[in-house]
Parts: structure tokens; C-alpha cells; sequence
């Protein structure tokens, strides 16, 4: 028995313990791959996530299907704590980040996590933060509504995905730029819940993504009214950014989001992963899906999402100084 064993590759104790041989990068990936996604079904990251994996089964791609995992709550802090601390570190379980999301929170304490708990795999996309209304709001220029918020202090809601994600630094910023006083509401069930908010009217207003926004605009549901970043986006032409419109509210708050692995996944793994997965979101479907749902894509490779992380690390770190 214990030459069969040898014979096929396999040491005894692993065998009569049940305990499986770690695969090679050559054997890599031998089953369907998990995707972690810390907010809710419906939203911008897992509606995104959905589409940018869509072809991972495909031979010339990791020759293996990706499943969803939502793990919903806290702004993210739920998902990224268990991916962190739960999640074991062999390429089967994957996360999507959210950056400045998960940066932010681990800057202001309280989490298990911090960049150094997490390997980048490649980054698919860049959402920025808009300003949104219902479609029967009387606001129809952020104007309107600031100036509505500096007469009304406190009577201004905002609603938004969680504290210390894009939305809720957005509403900081322009909060700081304005000298207006508005109340941010972080929603659970992340940017779906954050939009079903605009459009029932429990709110006066919302900070979402603009591939939410987009969608939300196009069915007639909202408004947009300003988009948080540093130049007006090809999806909403239309619409001014905040920089633009006399309050300077810079990118800081656009939302990067792609894969990552748990610190201490096999090097040969990410390596393989880091090889794979860019194309993966460059594949023709994938580019017509994320057109068609308003979703910017924004592919960088493992070691310009390591540049990207260490720049935001040090870009929120001053910014939340301040506010």
C-alpha cells in the first residue's frame, strides 16, 4: 500500500488523514473558484463582478467557472474581515476589493484588515462617485441642492453604501468644500439599497456609483447631478463634475475594484492568476456587458495595483486626517 502511495505522488500520512496535496501552478485551478464580494446582490460590484468573471471557465482563460459569494454588511467590513481572517490561502477563494473602501476602513481602525492582509490580482474597473436625486426631486443642479443645504442645515439625507467607502468620503469632501451640513445615512444591502433609498424617497438625495447612477438615469428613476472626479465621464456627458461646478472634490473618492488573494497564497498561484485574470476582463464579452451596463472599465495589472494601492494608502491617510 504505502508503494502505491509513492507511486501515485501522495505521502501516507496525507492519505490516511484526508488531507489534500497542495496542486502545482501546473494543476492550478483544478475546480471552480469562489469570488468573494462584501456587498449585496444587485449592487455595482456584484452586478460587475458577475460579468467580469463570465468567461473564466474558457480554455485560453483559467479553464474554470467563478462562482459568487456575497458577504454583505458593515460597508464591506463583514466580507473583507472574513476573507482575512476565515478564508484559506490556496487560490480556491478570492475576493473583489473596493478601494478607497477597504483602504479607508483600515485606516480608521476596528477591522482585521490592512493592505498587507491581502495579494492584488489585477484591477477591472474605475467608478466614480455621483450625486443623485429622485426624478420628481426639485433639484436639478447640485447647485440647487447645495445651496438648499447651506439654508437647511441637518434637513439634507444623503444615503450611501457604508462610512468610509467612496460614497461616504464623497459626502465628507463635498461637505468640507461646500460649507454645507448634510446627513449621511450608510444603508444596509450597499449601493442597491443606497439607490431604492433615492428613488422612494427616503431620502433628499444620494451619493452612489455611476454605473448605479447610470442605470438608475436610464429607466427614468433619477437624476444625476454631478459625478465626483476629475473630468466628466463618457457615460454621462452630460453631467458636470463637482470640480467643475465650484466645489473642489477631487478623485479621491473613485472606486477601483478588482481580485485579490489572503496574504500567504503559493507564489506560483498568483503569479498564474496575475497572468490570466487582465484578460480575462479584456475579453470582447466582457467589454460589450460592462458597456451596456454603464460600468467603466479600468484593467491594470498585479504590479500597477500595487503601485495604486500604496498611493491611495497614502492619499487617504492624509485626507482622513482632515476630515
Amino acid at each position: 500500500m504505502k508503494t502505491l502511495f509513492k507511486a501515485l505522488g501522495l505521502s501516507l500520512a496525507a492519505a490516511t488523514m484526508g488531507l489534500a496535496v497542495p496542486a502545482s501552478a501546473d494543476e492550478y485551478p483544478s475546480r471552480p473558484i469562489g469570488v468573494a464580494v462584501s456587498y449585496g446582490a444587485g449592487g455595482a460590484t456584484d452586478f460587475q463582478a458577475r460579468i467580469v468573471t463570465m468567461v473564466a471557465g474558457n480554455e485560453d482563460m483559467l479553464g474554470q467557472p467563478i462562482y459568487i459569494l456575497n458577504k454583505p454588511g458593515a460597508g464591506g467590513r463583514v466580507g473583507w474581515n472574513w476573507f482575512a481572517d476565515e478564508v484559506e490561502a490556496d487560490g480556491y477563494t478570492m475576493s473583489a476589493y473596493n478601494v478607497p473602501h477597504f483602504i479607508a476602513q483600515s485606516i480608521k481602525g476596528g477591522v482585521k484588515y490592512s493592505v498587507d492582509s491581502f495579494e492584488p490580482i489585477a484591477n477591472w474597473g474605475a467608478d466614480p462617485a455621483v450625486v443623485v436625486v429622485g426624478k420628481d426631486s426639485p433639484y436639478n443642479t447640485i447647485q440647487e441642492l447645495v445651496d438648499y443645504a447651506k439654508g437647511n442645515p441637518g434637513k439634507v439625507t444623503l444615503s450611501g453604501a457604508g462610512l468610509f467607502v467612496g460614497h461616504h468620503i464623497a459626502a465628507l469632501q463635498l461637505e468640507k468644500e461646500t460649507g454645507a451640513k448634510f446627513v449621511y445615512i450608510p444603508t444596509k444591502g450597499g449601493g442597491a439599497a443606497a439607490m431604492k433609498a433615492v428613488i422612494a424617497g427616503d431620502v433628499v438625495a444620494g451619493i452612489n456609483n455611476l454605473s448605479d447612477g447610470f442605470r438608475a438615469a436610464e429607466a427614468g428613476n433619477v437624476k444625476v447631478l454631478a459625478v465626483a472626479d476629475l473630468e466628466r465621464n463618457d457615460f454621462l456627458p452630460d453631467v458636470p463634475t463637482l470640480m467643475e461646478s465650484g466645489y473642489p472634490v477631487d478623485n479621491a473618492s473613485v472606486n477601483f475594484r478588482g481580485l485579490m488573494v489572503p496574504k500567504g497564497t503559493p507564489q506560483d498561484v498568483i503569479d498564474k492568476l496575475a497572468a490570466k485574470v487582465p484578460g480575462m476582463f479584456e475579453h470582447a464579452r466582457v467589454v460589450k456587458r460592462m458597456k451596456a451596463g454603464g460600468s467603466p472599465l479600468h484593467v491594470m495589472n498585479r504590479e500597477e495595483v500595487q503601485a495604486m494601492w500604496a498611493k491611495r494608502q497614502e492619499t487617504l491617510a492624509e485626507l482622513l486626517k482632515g476630515l
